[in-house]
This record gives C-alpha cells, sequence and structure tokens, in this order.
C-alpha cells in the first residue's frame, strides 16, 4: 500500500519571489496603519466583536443626535476614527486571514506528509537494523538521535519506537 499523497505542491522560484514581493509590497503599503501589540496587550484590551460593533455604531450615531450626554472626557472624533479604522481594515483582514489560513493548511498537510513519510522509512530502517541489513544500524542510529518523537531522557535509542498518527 503507498503513502497517500493529498497535497503535491511545487512552486517555480520565479513565482515564489513574485509572491515574497507582492506580500512585502502589502506589508510596507500598510506599515504606517498598522501596529503590533504584545501578548499581554491583547489580552488585557476589550474585544469588540460582531454583536458589539452595532452596539459601538449605535453611540456614534447618538453622541451626535444626543451630544449632551459626551462625557468631557470622551474624543467622539477619536472614536469615529477608530470606528472608521474598523471598517476599513476588516475586509482587508478577512481577506488576509484566508490566505494565511489556506498557507497554514498547506503547510501542516504537506508536513504531516513529509513527517509520515518519513516515519515510514524510519521503521522500515528500524526493521532492516533487527535484521541485521548491512548500513542500516548506521542509518539507524544517527536517525535515532534526532527522531523528534524520542524520549530524551531514555538512555538507550534503540528502545524508542515511532507512534504513527
Amino acid at each position: 500500500m503507498s503513502q497517500q499523497n493529498l497535497v503535491a505542491v511545487n512552486i517555480p522560484a520565479a513565482e515564489l519571489q513574485n509572491i515574497s514581493k507582492l506580500i512585502t509590497d502589502l506589508q510596507t503599503a500598510l506599515a504606517p496603519y498598522v501596529i503590533t501589540l504584545s501578548a499581554d496587550d491583547r489580552k488585557s484590551l476589550l474585544k469588540m466583536s460582531d454583536k458589539s460593533v452595532a452596539f459601538v455604531n449605535k453611540i456614534v450615531d447618538y453622541s451626535t443626535t444626543n451630544p449632551e450626554f459626551i462625557p468631557p472626557y470622551l474624543s467622539v472624533a477619536d472614536m469615529k476614527i477608530d470606528v472608521d479604522a474598523v471598517t476599513q481594515l476588516q475586509p482587508l483582514f478577512k481577506l488576509v486571514q484566508q490566505v494565511a489560513d489556506n498557507l497554514d493548511d498547506t503547510v501542516m498537510l504537506s508536513g504531516s506528509e513529509a513527517y509520515t513519510a518519513a516515519l515510514l522509512y524510519y521503521n522500515s530502517v528500524k526493521q532492516a537494523m533487527k535484521g541485521n541489513v548491512p548500513n542500516a544500524k548506521t542509518i539507524y542510529d544517527d536517525l535515532s538521535q534526532r527522531y523528534p518523537g524520542r524520549n530524551t531522557a531514555a538512555a538507550a535509542p534503540a528502545t524508542n519506537t515511532p507512534v504513527k498518527s
């Protein structure tokens, strides 16, 4: 039985270079308008979700029609700038997120297939070593030192058994 190969991506070098340039151009174009938050910053912020978008938009409307309720420490102009930023950037984010998700899925599936194939080879070498096939022990000893699933606390790498997922 042969290994199932669901993805076989081989992007020509010129196309990769073009895609990389397009992404770099996008980053450059957005740079003056985007910021970076730390993980702690992200945790501490209030998050505006689909439900709160309507709430915030109603507040903007009411602050225009009923300004008597605006507290003196609230800048409605700044709030409108923030609302406009969300309105402008959200569609771009959704497009970029789709691309990122597709890239992530493709990288994940390609990596899974490569790792599965590597484990097939590794297990074949392991069986060959047990049968005293020439060169198998040398290859196995080298690979068993690098096998990511091995228990680093184990004294004898030969006791490791790769687990298929």
